[in-house]
């Protein structure tokens, strides 16, 4: 149907707890919260958009929402960051199903 899992394969160094339950609940068809988000970021993004800003923070409001911090990759690349913030709130959105991204804040 989806992803089959490979239950065989060892990973020979240590992994966080969130990585290895992000990978179990990609396995089952769920997805997790803002762990999951910055484990897969590149996965989520493409390979233009995560070239542009890497994942810096991530913030949960009262309200639901989630503060996502973006770092530009390089300082050069702040400009077209800010130009682009639409597109990562996009792909973010469309990950978690729903309305999920509050506030997109760029740091240098």
């Amino acid at each position: 149907m989806g992803i089959k899992p490979n239950f065989n394969g060892r990973i020979s160094r240590p992994q966080s707890l969130g990585g290895v339950f992000g990978g179990l609940l990609k396995i089952f068809g769920a997805r997790a919260s803002d762990a999951d988000l910055a484990a897969r970021w590149d996965e989520i993004l493409g390979d233009d958009l995560s070239k542009i800003g890497k994942l810096v923070g991530v913030r949960k409001t009262k309200d639901k929402k989630i503060n996502i911090s973006i770092k530009p990759a390089f300082p050069a690349m702040s400009t077209e960051l800010s130009y682009r913030v639409d597109e990562f709130r996009v792909c973010i959105n469309k990950y978690f199903g729903y309305d999920a991204v509050g506030k997109i804040i760029i740091r240098k």
